[in-house]
């Protein structure tokens, strides 16, 4: 999966956060579905891992480590990457845009292949 695809998907997962508050907000008692957004990016992103039968427990820490390290990596790079713009915009007392608002513009920008 692409980095511009995983900056999509995280976004769109901090989406769904936000909208799943806002209902939560406007009716505390209401069921709020979840798309299982994260579940399948994990899914798709996170390889098998076959071990061998006689793995210590050592061998079983390398190998899970070097086959999960790189997608993990992806995924929080782009979360982290995320927040920061929000927490930039938050931090700049900007209330002229929603937090929506800079989640879009990312989305937007990985869309159209202007990342930077």
């Amino acid at each position: 999966m692409e980095q511009r695809e995983i900056m999509q998907r995280g976004v769109g997962i901090l989406t769904e956060a936000l909208e799943m508050r806002r209902q939560l907000r406007e009716n505390p008692d209401a069921e709020v579905m979840r798309s299982g957004a994260v579940s399948k990016l994990l899914e798709e992103m996170l390889p098998h891992i076959q071990l061998p039968a006689d793995a210590n427990a050592r061998e079983v820490a390398e190998i899970v480590t070097e086959k999960l390290g790189p997608a993990i990596v992806h995924i929080t790079s782009a979360l982290a990457f995320a927040f920061v713009q929000l927490a930039e915009v938050h931090d700049a007392g900007r209330t002229d845009v929603s937090s929506a608002d800079v989640l879009r513009s990312i989305s937007l920008r990985y869309e159209s292949g202007n990342e930077r």
